[in-house]
């Protein structure tokens, strides 16, 4: 909501006045933004986690998948980046190809690019086709005797080059990825709160009957403040707590934090900030693809909101 925001700056000073503690206190501040965040989200993701950041609530809804499941495995697409915790690089290629190398435990999957991907713009069904993919890696890891816990993926593959995937795909892949035994983990930590304009979370593009089982936030949720969380189902929070092993994190939650989460929503809603992100991405769009009849080094202008990219090519038919 922009640097220094008068509303965010004044929230946080004045919850500091008064108390922050760590979250083993109860604080009214918690239950409120619980409750406000639920407001913006599908009924059925109702339990919330508050962390410090996108890669601890990533690596957070790495542990709820694998105790819900009781499956080890990880489906990621391509290229991505899911954080910087261990857990977090394994499970990105983005980094570990320049590491260690890819665990057993990791499958990749090929982006859902219809621009520069396998199955493109001309293929008569690359919904399908790319989801037909996971569910090859789902069949060839149960071949090993391997099982999936989930597929873990950003609702619009940003590192992996501002990636729209085709409607529908999600669902597809969903389904197969229900049917291994496994859960969908939708990554919003870049893409969530409303920066895609017509919706507040980017999955949405997906289809009002697509709803991930996990969903992960961070960067924006605070506004420069270390503040995160992970929604997620009821089986899947009580399978997780029916470990005995609770869930604490000392920051995760504080009252201060939960001033600015509470800030951050209040300022999205009165500046319409939503309609501005459609405003703007429109005319940014708009502008761009005028660009692009002029210049042929411009191959491709794709985006939503104010999620967009520019594909610099040398060829265009290549």
């Amino acid at each position: 909501v922009g640097h220094c925001h008068p509303d965010i700056v004044k929230a946080a000073h004045e919850q500091n006045q008064l108390l922050n503690t760590n979250s083993r206190y109860l604080h009214d501040n918690l239950v409120d933004y619980a409750e406000r965040l639920s407001k913006t989200l599908p009924e059925k993701l109702c339990i919330f986690y508050f962390l410090n950041s996108g890669s601890e609530a990533n690596d957070l809804a790495l542990r709820l998948a694998r105790q819900y499941t009781g499956h080890e495995d990880v489906i990621v697409l391509d290229h991505a980046y899911h954080g910087h915790l261990t857990s977090l690089i394994d499970i990105s290629p983005y980094k570990f190809r320049n590491l260690e190398g890819q665990k057993e435990w990791v499958h990749v999957a090929p982006v859902p690019d219809t621009y520069r991907g396998l199955y493109r713009e001309d293929h008569e069904n690359s919904v399908t086709a790319y989801a037909d993919e996971v569910k090859n890696i789902i069949e060839h890891a149960h071949k090993r005797g391997r099982k999936i816990a989930a597929f873990f993926a950003e609702s619009l593959p940003s590192v992996g080059g501002q990636i729209i995937p085709p409607a529908g795909y999600f669902q597809k892949v969903a389904e197969h990825v229900h049917k291994a035994g496994g859960v969908f983990i939708a990554d919003e930590i870049q893409v969530g709160f409303g920066r895609v304009g017509k919706h507040f979370w980017a999955f949405q593009l997906q289809g009002e009957d697509f709803i991930p089982d996990i969903v992960t936030m961070g960067k924006p949720i605070g506004n420069g403040h270390p503040l995160a969380c992970v929604a997620t189902t009821k089986e899947i929070a009580e399978a997780f707590a029916a470990t005995g092993v609770e869930y604490f994190n000392t920051f995760g939650g504080n009252p201060v934090s939960c001033a600015v989460g509470l800030a951050v929503l209040d300022v999205i809603e009165k500046e319409h900030l939503q309609a501005h992100a459609t405003e703007v991405g429109n005319f940014l769009m708009k502008t761009l693809k005028e660009q692009q009849i002029k210049h042929p080094i411009i191959g491709d202008v794709r985006g939503c909101g104010l999620f967009i990219g520019v594909d610099l090519i040398k060829d265009q038919a290549e």
